[in-house]
């Protein structure tokens, strides 16, 4: 994976006390009638499976929270038991502590076939007391390189966070505790894929990735720091499972996330997603003209510029 340089855009003094005051507003509201449904937690064992490096993940209270070992021998990861066509994907993490300079923990969804579909977070790990970074990309035919990164406004290292992604045939919201902090439309008719076909498997892991995740490779692991944890908790899963036969999610409207409240954000999911670019937000694949002359054709129809 390409590294990013991080860039801020700069706004004035009235805008910025203006999108402080959206944020304030909209981060304590009451949920909306299109925000998606509540998890219900369920152990790990009920919906997925370590795939590598087992010994380095433990098990407590039952499997209701699981923590990710990283050491200089190794990484680990797991994924879920189906492959889901469309739903609502929503994982509790706590983010490795101190100084977490060079790992990465992810939580993703990944198509298996050769016309690549994925959507990911990715948590970038920082120095002590240097914010982590949250990097967003959608992979949809093959194409991917639509990196966003935002700092979080809060540490994910002291508490448990949401982190989920609400995938329709209108959009994909990746949400921070309920807060939209990214959207990509169904532009086909603009000629951009959608992933729409491919069902995906959910994915999590914990690695190294000190080659470009910090500064760009610039900040190594530093070893004597390990072992690194990551903790996660809420492992239910709402979707539509489509490992044997992905016609069978051809639900034509019938599942809740199909309806129309959640074909598209309401006004104050818009402001609150205005809040986070104006106030979070250090990097937008749609802004940067070096990598992109001619602004991406789905930008514009997803807000970011």
């Amino acid at each position: 994976m390409a590294s990013l340089v991080s860039s801020s855009s700069s706004s004035s003094s009235s805008s910025s006390i203006a999108a402080c005051l959206i944020g304030l507003s909209f981060v304590s509201v009451a949920v909306m009638a299109a925000t998606p449904r509540r998890a219900i937690d369920v152990a790990f064992q009920k919906n997925y499976v370590p795939t590598w490096a087992f010994d380095h993940i433990s098990y407590f209270d039952g499997g209701n929270e699981v923590k990710l070992c990283l050491d200089k021998s190794t990484g680990t990861g797991f994924q879920s038991r189906g492959s889901y066509l469309f739903g609502h994907f929503s994982m509790h993490i706590k983010m490795v502590p101190g100084d977490s300079a060079g790992t990465v923990t992810a939580f993703y969804l990944s198509s298996q076939n050769s016309e690549h579909d994925e959507i990911d977070f990715e948590f970038l790990g920082n120095r002590t007391d240097q914010p982590y970074i949250l990097q967003t990309n959608v992979f949809s035919g093959g194409k991917g390189d639509r990196e966003q990164r935002i700092y979080l406004w809060f540490d994910p290292t002291k508490d448990y966070h949401s982190y989920s992604v609400l995938w329709n045939m209108h959009q994909i919201v990746f949400f921070v505790d309920d807060v939209p902090i990214r959207v990509f439309k169904n532009s086909g008719d603009l000629g951009v894929k959608y992933p729409f076909s491919q069902p995906m498997k959910i994915y999590s892991s914990l690695w190294n990735a000190d080659d470009w995740a910090t500064r760009g490779g610039l900040e190594k692991t530093d070893w004597s720091r390990a072992p690194f944890v990551a903790s996660y908790r809420g492992f239910h899963i709402d979707g539509c499972e489509a490992s044997a036969d992905p016609k069978f999610c051809a639900t034509q409207g019938m599942q809740w996330w199909d309806q129309k409240e959640f074909q598209d954000l309401d006004g104050p999911q818009y402001r609150r997603l205005q809040w986070v670019r104006q106030m979070y937000t250090i990097y937008n694949y749609c802004t940067d003209r070096s990598r992109y002359p001619t602004v991406p054709p789905e930008c514009p129809r997803d807000r970011d510029v």
